[in-house]
């Protein structure tokens, strides 16, 4: 199976890819939602292609390249290197440099990675390799490309994004200007806006909400999941499973309730009753949610390509999140989502000048984020969309356990659905399977899937 598979990955030297052309050398300022502490790390993404006969024997490496050079010139700040100014403040020196490239090839075919393509993936950190020196906060390339040739004449598209520069549906539009450029068009349907004032903190700095997504709790119990015994399992969620959970609302609120809100709030249930904690336990569930769409009344505009998201935090004790009926997370999930509007996002960059732009809550913490729509799965390249599209690995930097993505899939039926990967210890994950089985049927392999250890090395 897909999670014990084996290759051999050979690499090339990584180079730096410059702009195709002259760009400006300038300071840029980032927002003071991009620079909080929670952002500065280097998020990967990895891409599967088929091989497609209508490239005509193309290799996808230098297509690319020359793309991302090409892309590089409206986008020059993805060249720079972050420097820190007074104050934390993050900036760009906008040198262009360049960003990192890595051509390779594996004796391994797209099928060996089985029917369904889901994180963790084998061999990771030979897929997105870490170059040395690459992965520092400052002074790093803000982005690594690998470009990995299978033996079936596929590729996987392994890439890491300094998470500071940009949001999912950021990185999204930069690599969707590269695609456009590698299938042949003059230049990115998109205009890049940089535009990071729009994000600053108001002066003076006035937070106007709780923020409990930044609070400083004291981990006086050891509450921090330790990466000890910890296993992977991903669960899909097709309309007949939505629609199980959805009939454990109260009926006023399964019209109310979206998918995010349905599924968070089960994970967020299933998840507090698995760890067995302390009743009085107070629990957070860390909602990404974005600003881009107008939904928030902040105007951001088209092709502004730098964080846009808010990180509310529905609060409850463990106590109540076991004992209560999922409804009672649902609403909390969907209350916390509710406050994000112009003044919440104004509060949050005003919250972080005045706290040293503090790292959100990680202690008794859950982050969920909804990739739905962030569009990882029409990036075409020439060579047709990806099979899978969307992160690479589960978790937050060094916390594997504290965070999942809803990412859309077809299962080995070819329903469309969702794929939920979960990370947590053992014992945790036997019954947190069967926590939820209690609110959902779930299909029989997915009660049967063995569970997966974790790629540690790859996290």
């Amino acid at each position: 199976m897909a999670s014990s598979l084996k290759f051999t990955v050979r690499r090339g030297p990584a180079v730096l890819v410059a702009p195709a052309s002259a760009t400006p050398r300038e300071l840029k300022r980032l927002s003071d939602i991009d620079d909080q502490d929670g952002l500065r790390l280097h998020v990967p993404i990895i891409q599967f292609y088929r091989q497609n006969a209508l490239m005509g024997g193309r290799e996808p490496a230098p297509v690319i390249r020359d793309a991302i050079a090409r892309a590089l010139v409206p986008y020059y700040p993805f060249a720079g290197r972050l420097r820190e100014l007074e104050g934390r403040k993050l900036a760009v020196d906008c040198t262009g440099e360049g960003v990192l490239f890595i051509e390779a090839e594996a004796d391994v075919r797209l099928d060996h990675f089985g029917d369904e393509l889901q994180p963790p993936f084998p061999c990771l950190e030979e897929l997105i390799f870490d170059v040395p020196g690459s992965s520092e906060v400052l002074g790093s390339p803000l982005l690594l490309f690998q470009v990995t040739r299978l033996a079936c004449g596929g590729f996987i598209l392994g890439v890491r994004l300094h998470h500071t520069m940009a949001d999912a549906q950021g990185l999204v539009q930069f690599l969707g200007a590269v695609a456009e450029l590698a299938r042949g068009a003059a230049g990115p349907t998109v205009r890049p806006v940089w535009g990071r004032e729009l994000l600053e903190a108001r002066d003076p700095p006035r937070p106007a909400f709780a923020h409990r997504e930044y609070d400083e709790v004291p981990d006086t119990k050891g509450s921090i999941i330790p990466l000890d015994d910890m296993v992977h399992r991903s669960f899909f969620f097709g309309r007949h499973e939505v629609a199980a959970i959805r009939a454990n609302l109260p009926p006023d609120l399964r019209s109310r309730a979206s998918k995010f809100d349905l599924l968070t709030g089960l994970l967020w249930k299933c998840r507090t009753a698995a760890l067995a904690l302390d009743a009085d336990e107070v629990m957070r569930m860390i909602c990404v949610v974005t600003a881009h769409g107008g939904k928030s009344g902040v105007a951001i505009p088209k092709g502004y390509y730098g964080n846009a998201f808010a990180l509310p935090a529905a609060v409850a004790t463990a106590g109540d999140l076991v004992a209560k009926p999922l409804g009672y997370a649902v609403e909390l999930v969907k209350r916390a989502k509710g406050e994000v509007n112009v003044e919440y996002m104004r509060s949050v960059a005003d919250l972080m000048v005045l706290r040293g732009r503090p790292h959100f809550t990680v202690v008794r913490a859950y982050l969920a984020s909804d990739l739905t729509k962030a569009g990882f799965s029409n990036l075409d390249f020439g060579w047709g969309n990806p099979v899978y599209g969307g992160p690479a690995n589960v978790g937050v930097g060094t916390s594997p356990g504290m965070a999942t993505f809803l990412v859309p899939c077809k299962n080995a039926k070819g329903e469309d659905g969702i794929i939920v990967p979960m990370c947590l210890p053992g014992p945790a994950m036997e019954t947190f399977v069967k926590e939820m089985g209690t609110l959902v049927s779930l299909p029989a392999e997915q009660k049967q899937d063995p569970m997966l250890p974790v790629n540690r090395s790859a996290l």
